[in-house]
């Protein structure tokens, strides 16, 4: 195998800079006081890997959830299927159990997407979960079961409602999807527009106060109906309710596309939220990739799964970039995760069970990701996840202040040789690594792995 050897072209800089990483963000310009609730986010960033959940009465025909509304499914069609969804093998244990399996921490469900339908019992709308077959709703029962197996508990819910009288957005009308200009001082809709927030706000009062959720994930903020003082509006107005509440980035206009940043402490939001890939490394602003288990956020028969090494190598590139994964399955239309899903994330839980030390609880860093090796730390302890075998030999630039004490494999705790010298370190690595998908390396030092500074860039 060849040798490799990786050098820096920065200086690797010691800081006591924990303090100064703290995340500023929070209510937006109009509320420069009401900041992110450190303790909350840190809980958060702790959990690093969550369970989004997209369902609603739209699997009845396997097309994406809202997306599909006068598209694939003719829209007097879609606004119909809640009269026929009855998901009488819907189990919250089961639903949690898979989670947990999964090596979960956290759990969000889309209680209200773009189309307007309710997965409560909600006393503000009669398109609900109330009024389908199976009568009842089911929010309340998945929060109690994440409480009671330990499972932290958010929702999702739409700010746009393609299916709300009073919301002057109608999907798909190509003239005002997403950020198309329309004068929202025009009175007719400024009135509909006050009419519907104040909806919005009876609706999120009513799941705070009933299912306590830990975090809110707002989506649909890029349509010209919503706009930056709203917001800022909704952000302060929840934060009255709960205080340690956190909110995602798209509360407000500041998201950067599916990039998901923002860029400006203008915007309120607690976190940033890119969609459908990883996002890039951030260790000063907190960050949660979304991303689904197959090509579909709602259920769709026969959807391609990923498979297992593409799921952890995409929870690793996340944690190993300083976020977290919020990672996305689509429950069928009578209740249950679908059989292929369930044992995916499963065998994503059975690697955690080994490796989770390296995950929870850890800070991306100090080497920035790359193809075969992303580095998580936490206490005295850099953890090296290979992606891939680098070879014979693999040399990191480390700064010589710091000594490494001690170095193994995390899974059964074989030694591993490391050289140290002034700028750098060796590891001489086996032929064969513990796990073919990825395997990972325990450095302790004789001080925090905090003090040591991101090592920007590697090449070879």
């Amino acid at each position: 195998m060849k040798q490799i050897k990786i050098y820096i072209s920065v200086t690797v800089v010691l800081l006591l800079a924990v303090a100064s990483k703290a995340q500023q963000s929070g209510g937006g310009e109009a509320n420069p006081n009401l900041f992110t609730h450190q303790k909350a986010l840190k809980a958060f960033q702790d959990n690093r890997f969550g369970l989004f959940i997209h369902w609603g009465p739209v699997t009845l025909r396997g097309e994406e959830i809202s997306w599909s509304r006068g598209v694939q499914i003719p829209k007097k069609e879609y606004d119909n299927l809640y009269k026929e969804f009855n998901p009488v093998l819907f189990n919250a244990s089961d639903w949690v159990k898979t989670a947990r399996d999964a090596g979960m921490k956290y759990i969000v469900l889309t209680t209200r997407h773009h189309d307007g339908f309710s997965l409560w019992d909600s006393q503000y709308s009669d398109y609900d979960m109330a009024n389908t077959p199976y009568g009842k709703g089911i929010v309340g029962a998945l929060a109690d079961e994440c409480k009671k197996q330990g499972i932290d508990f958010g929702i999702y819910y739409s700010i746009c409602d393609w299916h709300h009288e009073d919301y002057p957005v109608e999907y798909p009308d190509q003239k005002y999807q997403f950020h198309t200009e329309k004068n929202i001082t025009d009175p007719e809709v400024k009135m509909q527009m006050d009419r519907y927030t104040l909806f919005m706000k009876n609706q999120l009062k009513e799941l705070i106060e009933n299912y306590d959720p830990s975090l809110i994930w707002f989506d649909g903020e890029w349509e010209w109906a919503w706009t930056h003082e709203m917001g800022m509006d909704l952000y302060s107005y929840l934060r009255g309710l709960k205080d340690d509440l956190l909110i995602n980035n798209r509360v407000d206009k500041g998201r950067q596309g599916m990039e998901g940043t923002t860029k400006s402490h203008i915007f309120a939001g607690d976190f940033a939220t890119p969609e459908q890939r990883v996002g890039s490394f951030d260790d000063k602003n907190a960050w949660e990739t979304c991303m689904t288990i197959a090509q579909q956020w709602a259920w769709k028969a026969n959807d391609k799964v990923k498979s297992k090494k593409e799921c952890i190598h995409t929870l690793l590139q996340t944690v190993g970039g300083d976020g977290n994964l919020l990672f996305n399955v689509g429950p069928m239309a009578d209740g249950r995760i679908e059989k292929r899903q369930v044992e995916r994330l499963k065998a994503m839980g059975d690697w955690l069970a080994i490796n989770g030390e390296a995950v929870y609880g850890t800070r991306g860093g100090p080497y920035q990701p790359t193809s075969y090796m992303v580095s998580t730390k936490k206490n005295n302890k850099i953890y090296l996840h290979l992606l891939s075998h680098p070879g014979k030999d693999l040399t990191l630039p480390f700064p010589k202040s710091i000594k490494i004490n001690k170095a193994y494999f995390l899974d059964g705790n074989a030694q591993v040789k490391v050289n140290q010298d002034k700028a750098s370190f060796d590891i001489n690595l086996p032929d064969s690594l513990p796990d073919e998908i990825a395997s990972v390396i325990v450095l302790e030092l004789n001080k925090p792995a905090a003090d040591i500074d991101v090592i920007e860039r590697l090449r070879y």
